[in-house]
């Protein structure tokens, strides 16, 4: 079966939840998404449920506090907002609900709201096959992308490269 071209598909938002609960409680996936179709159905009714089409793609909880990322049609994100907001408690445990924010990819939700940083990196000059060359240097793990002669670049790593 043929997939769909591209301008065709269908478009999404993301919505990065936070979750709180009591430190005792378990909160499953399965049981987070079971309540979030009870709500969407109950809220919207069959037609808008299957409008909004709430689907949980990331969810942790541990220790009464957890996130969640929830899939949503684009133009369907006031009614995701406000099925969340009737979640009150999952499994018998009393549960807030927070949106932190929407995004248009998964990569800029977690980086944006949901507290996953982005790598840092500076530019430096370091000492590559004997000459003095320009290098984007990555915080923390200490890899580099040295810039060649030929602008094109080479990947290092500390071992690979002295800083000048």
């Amino acid at each position: 079966m043929k997939h769909l071209p591209k301008h065709l598909r269908p478009r999404w938002r993301y919505l990065a939840v936070a979750l709180e609960s009591w430190p005792d409680a378990e909160v499953g996936r399965r049981a987070f998404q079971r309540e979030l179709w009870y709500a969407g159905q109950n809220l919207l009714g069959d037609p808008g449920s299957a409008a909004a089409d709430l689907t949980v793609v990331r969810f942790a909880f541990a220790d009464g506090t957890g996130h969640a990322l929830v899939k949503v049609r684009r133009g369907e994100t006031e009614s995701a907002r406000a099925a969340l907001a009737c979640i009150d408690e999952i499994d018998d445990s009393p549960v807030g609900i927070r949106v932190q924010g929407i995004s248009g990819t998964i990569r800029a939700a977690e980086e944006n709201y949901l507290g996953r940083g982005r790598q840092e990196s500076e530019e430096r000059n370091v000492v590559f096959g004997n000459e003095e060359r320009v290098a984007v240097v990555r915080n923390g793990d200490g890899s580099a992308d040295v810039r060649l002669p030929d602008e094109s670049f080479a990947g290092a790593t500390d071992l690979d490269y002295d800083l000048a």
